[in-house]
């Protein structure tokens, strides 16, 4: 793996006990869980290097067709701003999750679609798909009884819910933390992808900066632009801490060493070697990270997306990051990866 040799890792160590509080009661995480908490929790890089080498074997990740380099973009925890009313300045509802949504767990009828489900809504007695966000566009007052808060910004709104999570500023100067609650059920999809193949941006510009200055150029456009992804995220509040947003394993992520990954290939809570370059650079970025979360748009077998914390110049990261890169699982010796 290169660069193994040379990354801190115990920088790494905190994420890697997050795992283990959410993995512990596995069979396969015990051992080497039980074994990581006898370290403490500031144990040195070369205690960690020790460790790691001892307990882990590294599985390169590849993709269907054989092939070991993919895709890694970048995501962080947005702060916007808003307000617990409604007013001119603040009139962007931010949505809990509907009472008519139904979440179906496919593999309650189908055993080989274990852990895959679909969303819906009822209409007689037939399930039919949920709203899109063209559809919940045309209707707001349905939703109106699910407002948590109302954005300033629909543009910052929809980075939010591509993010996933994030942090909302109100007026008196409190902070309102939110958390991803369910989706609508539809997939993920690009609006700079949009936006570059109806030739409004170069693909280049198409950064989550250039898709902002695009939106607030064309405001009469907005709903256009933001309806060309029918995904819509719904959130709840959450208590405000000290740590990074709760992730798919139910810890806190850990900037710079928690990533999102697809659980159909990469086994969710799993500490993963990962090769990339920083966003728009040659420069290596290679070091130990944590499976520690999902999302819509990461789909695939070496597919990441590299977690950045929380702030301006995270995002700044995240938005411009899309670099090629290849995985390593690491997983406990003896034992092979499901």
């Amino acid at each position: 793996m290169p660069g193994w040799s040379s990354d801190a890792l115990d920088e790494a160590w905190p994420a890697f006990l997050a795992s283990c509080r959410a993995l512990a009661r596995q069979p396969v995480w015990q051992v080497p869980c039980d074994a990581a908490r006898s370290l403490g929790t500031t144990p040195s890089a070369s205690a960690v290097r020790s460790f790691m080498e001892a307990r882990f074997n590294p599985w390169r990740v590849v993709n269907p067709d054989g092939t070991h380099e993919g895709l890694v973009t970048g995501y962080y925890e947005p702060l916007i701003k808003g307000s617990r009313t409604r007013s001119k300045a603040f009139q962007w509802p931010v949505l809990g999750v509907p009472e008519d949504l139904l979440t179906i767990e496919l593999g309650d009828l189908f055993p080989e679609l274990k852990g895959q489900r679909v969303r819906g809504r009822l209409v007689g007695n037939k399930v039919v798909p949920y709203f899109s966000r063209s559809d919940m566009a045309r209707q707001p007052d349905k939703f109106a009884g699910k407002t948590i808060l109302y954005a300033e910004d629909p543009i910052e709104l929809f980075f939010l819910q591509v993010q996933g999570s994030g942090r909302v500023q109100l007026p008196d100067g409190g902070v309102v933390r939110l958390a991803y609650a369910d989706t609508n059920g539809y997939a993920y999809q690009s609006i700079g992808r949009w936006l570059v193949d109806r030739g409004e941006l170069k693909m280049e510009q198409a950064s989550m900066d250039g898709i902002k200055n695009w939106a607030r150029a064309n405001p009469a456009r907005l709903q256009e632009l933001l309806n060309a992804n029918p995904s819509y995220i719904f959130f709840r509040e959450v208590a405000s801490s000290a740590g990074g947003p709760v992730g798919a394993i139910g810890q806190p992520l850990t900037e710079g060493r928690s990533m999102a990954v697809d659980p159909r290939s990469v086994p969710l809570g799993a500490p993963v070697f990962l090769s990339t370059t920083y966003p728009n650079s040659q420069q290596p970025l290679r070091r130990l990270m944590l499976a520690q979360d999902t999302g819509s748009a990461i789909k695939g077998g070496v597919r990441g997306d590299f977690f950045w914390g929380f702030g301006a110049e995270a995002g700044v990261q995240a938005g411009r990051m899309r670099q090629k890169g290849e995985m390593w699982v690491l997983w406990p010796r003896d034992q092979i990866p499901r």
